[in-house]
């Protein structure tokens, strides 16, 4: 193995550990409760056509160093807000659109530190 590709996988495990972590809950979501996951990633998908929260999720990626104040920001940030909803003080949300927003916001942001941290490296 190329040892650019081994500083790569060694120094990025958080990153593609985000990117594993949404692929697997797209996989193991169809078998336990397709439905939700269905809502969640077409919401998703509707999400990425705001262009605002991806220019938020790029710029988290792309201009905070630590990666792991984003991604563990974006999950504290999603854990309080799912809070307050079961509280009733958020009524115009869900469950499925805070989820979605966590998706997207931890993926292009996974993606954008990727890209800024390792585009030097030529494989």
């Amino acid at each position: 193995m190329n040892d650019q590709l081994k500083i790569i996988l060694t120094k990025a495990k958080l990153n593609f550990a985000v990117l594993a972590g949404i692929l697997m809950i797209a996989v193991a979501g169809k078998f336990i409760n397709p439905e939700f996951t269905n809502t969640v990633f077409v919401t998703a998908d509707q999400l990425v056509s705001d262009l605002y929260i991806i220019f938020i999720a790029i710029t988290l990626g792309a201009f905070i160093p630590n990666f792991k104040l984003v991604a563990f920001g974006s999950i504290g940030a999603f854990v309080a807000a799912a809070i307050l909803l079961h509280f009733g003080v958020f009524t115009y949300l869900t469950i499925d659109y805070l989820f979605a927003i966590l998706i997207v916001v931890l993926g292009f942001a996974s993606i954008a530190n990727l890209y800024r941290h390792y585009q030097s490296f030529r494989l």
